[in-house]
């Protein structure tokens, strides 16, 4: 774990990239993020530092999953060590 607290922290800047702007599905979310690996708990380590949030729908394919303004300022935080410094570069 590091200065921000959060463990696996390049895979947590993974997942908020990969959501993105526009809210994503839920079901899509998990089909991509779930694991069964109990030292890999990216997805729940996101939605409880409030990285990320649900929003619910009427169904579960109904529901969706977006980056919340705390895990976007996450993202742009400069490269210091921290969950920003990490962020993938779509050129690189």
């Amino acid at each position: 774990m590091t200065e921000s607290g959060m463990p696996n922290e390049a895979l947590t800047v993974q997942l908020l990239d990969w959501i993105g702007d526009e809210p994503r599905s839920y079901v899509e979310t998990m089909e991509a993020w779930r694991t069964s690996c109990p030292r890999l708990t990216i997805w729940e380590d996101a939605l409880s530092a409030g990285l990320i949030e649900r929003i619910p729908g009427r169904t579960l394919p109904e529901a969706k999953v977006r980056v919340t303004a705390k895990g976007r300022a996450q993202l742009q935080k400069p490269a210091n060590g921290e969950l920003g410094s990490l962020r993938l570069r779509a050129d690189a």
